[in-house]
C-alpha cells in the first residue's frame, strides 16, 4: 500500500520506518528539507506539499506539532481534503484537541473523505522499535480495514470509540507520562543528592515495584544529563495546556498535574525547550543547589 506522511519530524520518521520495514511505499511532506532526505534514505518520496501526499496515497496520515498546522494540512486550499478523493482515508496522528478532532471528523466526512482518530502514545524512539500502541476512534468499518496497516506501525491499535474520544485518551496518557518523568526525575535527584550510585539506584527500581516506563525510557537520560529529544519539551508543553483544558471542560481535578507542569514550565523558561521532557530533572537540580548554597 501507498502511506502519506504530512509530518516526517521524529514521530513521523518513526512512523515512516515502520511502515517501509513492513513493505508499504511512503510518500511524504514536511517543511523542513532535512526531514524529507532523511525519508528519501529511508526509501521514501518526498512530496511538495500535503496536497500531493493526498494525490499520491490510498492513506494519509498527519503528524504535526500544532492545532493550527494540522487544521491546515488536512482542510487548507492546498491540504488533504481539497487534494483528495471520496473515499480516501486520513488518520489523524497528531496530538491535538478532542474538540478539533471532532471537527475535523465531521468536516471530513461531509466532503466524502474518511477520518479516523489515532494519536500514539509512545516516544519516537519506542515507536522506531515497534514499542507502543495506537488509540483509535471513528467508524468500525474503516478500522477493521485498515487495522493490519495500523499494526505494522505498532502490533496493538485499540478501537476505544468515536473520533474524538481516542484523543481523550490520548491526554490521559500523557498526563501519566508527565507525572511519572517528574516522579522520576525527583527519585533521581534525592538519591543522588543522598550520595546513592544513580545508575545502581535505577537497577534496582526497574526490577521492583516502583518501576514504570518512564523510569526506563528517561532515567537513563536523566542519570547522564543527556537529553536528546524523543519528545521535544516545547511541544510537550502544549499537550500539557490540552490536558488542563480537558480537565476542565471534563470538570476532573489535576492537583499533581498543576505542580509538575509548573516544573516543566521552569526547565522550558530555562531554555530547555528542544531537549527530551526528561531534561525536567535540570530544574530539581537547580533548587537543590539553591537549597545547599
Amino acid at each position: 500500500m501507498k502511506v502519506g506522511i504530512v509530518g516526517v519530524g521524529l514521530l513521523g520518521d518513526a512512523i515512516a520506518s515502520r511502515l517501509r520495514a513492513a513493505g508499504h511505499a511512503v510518500v511524504g511532506f514536511d517543511v523542513v528539507p532535512a526531514t524529507l532526505d532523511r525519508l528519501a534514505a529511508r526509501g521514501g518520496t518526498p512530496a511538495k506539499s500535503a496536497g500531493d501526499v493526498a494525490r499520491a496515497a490510498e492513506v494519509v496520515c498527519t503528524v504535526l506539532p500544532s492545532l493550527a498546522t494540522v487544521e491546515e494540512a488536512i482542510l487548507g486550499a492546498h491540504g488533504i481534503v481539497a487534494a483528495g478523493r471520496a473515499g480516501q482515508t486520513i488518520f489523524q496522528m497528531s496530538t491535538i484537541s478532542p474538540s478539533l478532532t471532532e471537527r475535523l471528523a465531521r468536516e471530513t466526512s461531509a466532503r466524502g473523505l474518511v477520518f479516523l482518530d489515532c494519536p500514539i502514545s509512545g516516544t519516537s524512539g519506542m515507536v522506531a522499535q515497534g514499542q507502543g500502541v495506537i488509540f483509535v476512534g471513528g467508524d468500525r468499518e474503516p478500522y477493521d480495514r485498515y487495522k493490519p496497516l495500523l499494526e505494522s506501525i505498532l502490533p496493538r491499535a485499540v478501537h476505544v470509540g468515536r473520533a474524538g474520544q481516542a484523543m481523550v485518551l490520548k491526554l490521559v496518557a500523557n498526563l501519566l507520562v508527565a507525572l511519572n518523568s517528574a516522579a522520576t526525575a525527583e527519585a533521581i535527584n534525592l538519591a543522588r543528592q543522598s550520595g546513592l550510585d544513580p545508575q545502581i539506584v535505577l537497577d534496582v527500581l526497574s526490577t521492583g515495584a516502583a518501576t514504570s516506563r518512564m523510569l526506563e525510557v528517561r532515567g537513563p537520560l536523566m542519570i547522564r544529563g543527556e537529553f536528546p529529544p524523543q519528545m521535544k519539551l516545547d511541544l510537550f508543553m502544549k499537550d500539557l495546556h490540552l490536558i488542563q483544558d480537558a480537565a476542565k471542560a471534563a470538570g476532573a481535578p489535576l492537583p499533581l498535574t498543576d505542580i509538575a507542569e509548573r516544573l516543566y514550565a521552569a526547565a522550558l523558561a530555562a531554555g530547555h525547550g528542544g531537549d527530551d521532557l526528561a531534561c525536567v530533572i535540570t530544574e530539581l537540580e537547580r533548587s537543590a543547589k539553591g537549597g545547599k548554597s
